[in-house]
């Protein structure tokens, strides 16, 4: 191999195994944060009471080798510990190789966003504000510093590109939060019912934020798709929250999935996409 595959060699597995790492912290996060508890102390335990020590603590592999036990209790620990760290690992090498530098990591940082956000409104029916709004500050604050992120062309003046780069953050907020809430409002005006939560506004904000207006666009109607299928697979494991009228299925898990999907596969066609209809619209 000559040296550029092995610096993609080297650089993928630097982010596998830190996305392995950051999966097991986010699995600490989805779990305590609803609760109140520290997300830093104290050390992960079982609930028997013992710590886990750190051998016992590595991602994806500790829990093959415990068969998903306690060493101590034989406590069962659930299949979604090694899943999220499994499945946090593999988010991150695919924003990284999409993205590149610097635009893959700052992907990557929106996405340790979007998973326990995701999982903890699956949990609860609540998206935590430190996620949506939270999200929404730290992604006007990268497309201002990144302006890439939004395919800004450079045009040498930083203050022109941060200034643009801005403005299609701003916009993306806009354009996703104000298309979830005129939806529900609607929805819930036919329905005489809440449709959606205003915590899915707020984390559109953030979506939009990072995404530009056409990934909040894609979050929304790609999401409700990838909702559907999610629902179909996962019906038999989610926790619903139920009340007089039935179920309630939130919708943020949706959202999420939608932007990155968007981010690691969709972005390009949803450019070519617009692009089209945009030439179309000039000639007509």
């Amino acid at each position: 191999m000559d040296e550029a595959m092995w610096l993609n060699l080297y650089f993928g597995s630097l982010v596998v195994l830190i996305g392995a790492c950051v999966g097991s912290f986010l699995n600490v996060v989805i779990y305590r944060l609803p609760t109140g508890e520290s997300v830093v102390t104290p050390r992960s335990h079982c609930k028997c009471g013992k710590p886990i020590a750190w051998y016992d603590n590595i991602p994806v592999l500790s829990w093959f080798i415990l068969r998903g036990r306690c060493r101590h209790c034989g406590e069962r620990f659930s299949f979604r510990y090694p899943l999220v760290e499994a499945g946090t690992a593999l988010v991150f090498l695919g924003l990284w190789h999409a993205g590149g530098w610097p635009v893959g990591l700052v992907w990557i940082v929106f996405a340790g966003l979007m998973i326990p956000a995701a999982l903890i409104d699956l949990d609860t029916m609540e998206i935590p504000d430190r996620f949506s709004i939270g999200g929404f500050i730290l992604g006007m604050v990268f497309s201002v510093a990144v302006p890439s992120i939004h395919a800004v062309e450079p045009s040498g003046l930083l203050f022109i590109d941060a200034t643009r780069g801005g403005v299609a953050g701003l916009l993306g907020a806009f354009v996703g939060s104000g298309l979830v809430l005129w939806v529900a409002l609607t929805a819930e005006a036919i329905l005489r019912k809440e449709a959606m939560g205003f915590g899915d506004v707020k984390l559109m904000g953030a979506i939009g934020a990072f995404c530009g207006w056409q990934g909040a666009v894609f979050s929304f109607f790609g999401g409700a798709v990838i909702g559907c299928l999610l629902l179909v697979l996962c019906w038999p494991f989610m926790k619903r929250e139920k009340d007089d009228e039935g179920h309630r299925i939130p919708f943020g898990p949706a959202l999420a999935a939608g932007a990155v999907v968007y981010l690691l596969f969709a972005k390009p066609y949803v450019s070519a996409y617009f692009a089209n209809i945009q030439d179309v619209l000039q000639n007509f």
